[in-house]
Order: structure tokens, then C-alpha cells, then sequence
């Protein structure tokens, strides 16, 4: 059976590379300042973990493929910059160019045999304290079997 871990931080690292924003592994990102870390200013990614699904070969190993699901949270403090932000992260993930895909997932120890948009919500607006926050959420399944 193929480990999650790589395959989340091989998807994070697609994210950050994909868009040019930083991406949290299930909390705010956080960047490197001149006086330490903090919080990233928006646009940002929150990319969370969902329950997965295994199959395999009939009578063999039934976990040998594994489709990891994962949502990403565009957050922004306006609808087009999570718009921007959430047509940057559908090209990178599940872009395709010349029957291929337009960029590699690269993840150890596995291979990469399917990824699937399964859900794209669209932005939706929230008021806080510290103002308005419009999320869109995207929603992926990332297939992998043992290399």
C-alpha cells in the first residue's frame, strides 16, 4: 500500500509551484519574514485530507492502488483573486497538455495513475471580525499505486 504523507506534501508542493502561492498542509500557511515566520498574507491554499478508497487486483492485494482524496481551499479577501487562485489550482492538478498532464506529480515510492476533480464550489463569502473572506473550495482525488 502506497503511505499518504508523500503523497499530501507531493500535492502541496504542486500547489505552491502550480499557483506561485504558499499552501497550508490543514492550517494557515506560513511564510518566512524578515523578522521570522507568520501567517501568509492572501492568497492562500489550505489543502485538508478526505477519506480515501483502495482497490487492486481481484484476489491479490486489494490495497494496492489508493485514491487519496483531498479539498483545497482557495482563501482570499475578494471573488477574483480565489477565482484567479482556483483556475491556477484546477490547470495545475488536472490540466492536460498534449495527452498528458501538464505537470508532474511527482511522489515516492508510487506512481500517479489517475487525478480527478471531483467538486469545484465556486467562491462564497464570509464576514468576521477582521472582515470579509471568500473561500472556493476545490475537491481532488489523487490515484497512486505501489511503484
Amino acid at each position: 500500500m502506497t503511505a499518504r504523507l508523500p503523497v499530501t506534501r507531493a500535492l502541496a508542493a504542486l500547489l505552491e509551484h502550480t499557483t506561485g502561492r504558499p499552501c497550508g498542509v490543514g492550517e494557515h500557511p506560513r511564510v518566512q519574514q524578515k523578522s521570522g515566520w507568520d501567517t501568509a498574507p492572501v492568497p492562500y491554499m489550505i489543502l485538508d485530507s478526505l477519506p480515501a478508497e483502495f482497490a487492486g487486483p481481484p484476489l491479490w492485494d486489494w490495497h494496492a492502488d489508493a485514491a487519496w482524496a483531498y479539498q483545497i481551499t482557495s482563501v482570499g479577501e475578494r471573488a477574483d483573486q480565489v477565482e484567479w487562485l482556483a483556475d491556477r489550482v484546477r490547470a495545475g492538478v488536472v490540466g492536460r497538455t498534449d495527452g498528458g498532464w501538464a505537470q508532474d506529480l511527482a511522489v515516492p515510492e508510487a506512481r500517479v495513475i489517475d487525478r480527478e476533480l471531483t467538486y469545484d464550489a465556486g467562491g462564497e463569502p464570509s464576514v468576521s471580525a477582521a472582515g470579509v473572506i471568500v473561500s472556493y473550495v476545490q475537491r481532488v482525488t489523487i490515484t497512486v499505486t505501489s511503484a
